[in-house]
């Protein structure tokens, strides 16, 4: 939990809670971690994975929509547009800031 929560730049408490919504819906199990038995590993199940494949491919449809036209007209400074105005959401709704 400690490495999705540095990954993920949010607490340990709500990185567990989530883990276990996630285990009731069946879609990841709890395995122990033979490296360290305080710990356990997180596996996703077929159907956790094939939601997330669905999911990608789904971001990445919605994206390419979202920016294609943006880039095909001004690639350089459409990228810098849509970076600048990325990490300003970003910012503004505190996303990837560390909670504690």
């Amino acid at each position: 939990m400690a490495d999705l929560a540095a990954e993920f730049a949010a607490g340990i408490g709500a990185i567990s809670k989530g883990a276990d919504r996630l285990e009731r819906q069946g879609l990841v199990v709890r395995q122990p971690n033979p490296l360290d038995r305080r710990s356990s590993l997180l596996t996703l199940t077929d159907d956790g994975l094939r939601l997330v494949n669905a999911a990608d491919g789904t971001f990445t449809e919605r994206l390419t929509e979202l920016i294609a036209e943006v880039l095909k007209a001004h690639p350089i400074t459409g990228t810098a547009q849509l970076l600048s105005e990325l990490r300003s959401v970003l910012e503004r709704d505190q996303i990837g800031t560390p909670t504690g």
